[in-house]
């Protein structure tokens, strides 16, 4: 069981098109780690094992291989589905008390596209209440533990895929990114998550169909497999109209056969968010392997007027669409970080949200000014190193105190904005033992060339190497500043 767990995703999809292992003997895996790790971590607090070895032996028995010819092919690997996505049959919570015994009859089509692709859903990732927060807390199934200490948090609200990654219990996992939610707990756990344009991949049924800031995608623990699962996820849907083909070149042959980029900007920060001083010292250090494959690399500063209120005044109207009529029918039943921010978007007028609008715009065309310029735009991939478990955000980053939630992800939101692609690479520790990441950005559907930038960097980083690990005990560090 132990090897079975150290593969790559990868590796073992090579092993189950060779027939050297099964999807069974994976799922016996699954089971064996979660046993081992789920009491130190509740990362995965739903299991569904039984559909899952049912779904394995169809794929055993199927003896037309038209599906394993195409790309992204899975062969019969577990993965592990966000509790924000529905499976058929599968209870789904959303994080919500309001859904907290609800069993969807029909799986969403990203689901049924991982599914007819060969990847077996094992389990559902935890994630805050509605994906909405910065550490995996529900009131249904608790707090998700960082593997890397024990006494920290995952981030969110893709915590639950990403601390399941780094502990070995799984080898892909999906999950879904508004303020940074594949790209914080990424960095949290050491592992890669990647928030692809909007359009990559389906987001299928939710109400917000025509808005670019919210997306699913990708989480893995090295930058080829993600490329993989990339592949399976990507694609037309005519059930989400911003969808397009997957392209003919596959994500898979982009890090097979990946190119350095040539030059190379790195950001300490964008807009002014603060950045915790060593991150900073540690990310910037950090360049030096996109030097070692021959970029140059440029240090560049990144200024956005009123970054925080055109992400909050957009995202709240986001809210108003998701949470509106829930918050009508079960005030009570929903957490007050939802409440705050769908009333921010309750409150502001038309004005408002233009002006927002034109933000988002200029924004936008001066992320595609910078591409002019440089391949591959580089900065910290979070505010600030993994926090205390207990808290819903960072006290203090810096020295500047947050008002709220949201105030620790305006880093990741920036790049939210500019519609552009992300991905989040480790590239090393603090002096607390915390993971550091670092998040690249490309430009509009640059996919193929991102993920080869970071597969080159990880191969200069090593840092892939060091998972999965067992569940470690710590303390929680000092707040700088406070």
């Amino acid at each position: 069981m132990e090897k079975l767990i150290q593969l790559t995703a990868r590796e073992a999809v090579e092993n189950l098109r060779r027939g050297e292992i099964s999807p069974l003997e994976l799922l016996d895996a699954v089971e064996a780690r979660t046993g081992e790790v789920e009491p130190q971590l509740n990362a995965l607090p739903t299991l569904c094992l039984d559909r899952a070895r049912d779904h394995a032996r169809r794929i055993m028995s199927d003896t037309d291989d038209a599906a394993a010819k195409q790309p992204g092919w899975l062969g019969g690997l577990p993965v592990a589905i966000k509790d924000m996505t529905d499976v058929a049959g599968v209870r789904t919570t959303y994080g919500s008390r309001i859904f907290a015994d609800h069993v969807p009859g029909i799986s969403h089509p990203l689901v049924r596209r991982i599914e007819s692709l060969g990847g077996i859903v094992v389990a559902k990732s935890n994630t805050p209440e509605f994906a909405a927060g910065g550490s995996t807390y529900n009131e249904i199934f608790g707090m998700t533990r960082n593997p890397w200490n024990t006494s920290l948090t995952p981030a969110g609200s893709t915590g639950g895929g990403a601390a399941a990654l780094a502990a070995g219990e799984i080898w892909l996992a999906q999950g879904s990114d508004h303020g940074g939610s594949l790209r914080r707990p990424a960095t949290y756990c050491s592992v890669v998550g990647l928030r692809p344009s909007p359009g990559r991949v389906t987001r299928g049924t939710q109400e917000t169909l025509f808005s670019p800031l919210s997306v699913h995608g990708p989480m893995a623990r090295n930058a080829p497999d993600l490329a993989l699962f990339l592949d399976t996820m990507a694609g037309f849907c005519p059930e989400d109209p911003m969808t397009f083909d997957a392209p003919a070149r596959t994500f898979s042959q982009a890090v097979a056969e990946a190119v350095p980029p040539r030059r190379v900007a790195f950001a300490a920060t964008i807009g002014g968010s603060p950045i915790d001083q060593e991150t900073r010292d540690i990310c910037r250090a950090s360049m030096e392997p996109f030097r070692a494959m021959g970029a140059e690399v440029e240090e560049i500063n990144i200024e956005i007027e009123g970054l925080e209120e055109t992400f909050l005044a957009l995202r709240s109207q986001q809210f108003v669409i998701d949470r509106e009529l829930q918050l009508q029918s079960h005030p009570d039943l929903i957490k007050a970080d939802i409440i705050w921010n769908t009333e921010i978007g309750l409150k502001q007028s038309t004005s408002q949200l233009a002006g927002a609008e034109r933000a988002r715009a200029k924004l936008y065309r001066q992320f595609m000014a910078l591409f002019q310029d440089f391949d591959l735009i580089v900065t910290p991939g979070a505010n600030t190193p993994a926090f205390d478990v207990n808290l819903r955000h960072p006290e203090a980053i810096d020295g500047v105190k947050l008002e709220h939630y949201m105030a620790a992800s305006n880093l990741t939101a920036a790049v939210t904005l500019s519609a552009s692609p992300a991905l989040s690479v480790p590239c090393g520790f603090d002096q607390y033992g915390r993971p550091i990441g670092l998040q690249l950005v490309a430009p509009p559907r640059g996919e193929a060339a991102l993920l080869a930038a970071g597969a080159l960097y990880e191969a200069q980083s090593s840092l892939d190497k060091l998972l999965p690990i067992d569940p470690r005990a710590g303390e929680v560090p000092p707040v700088a500043g406070l």
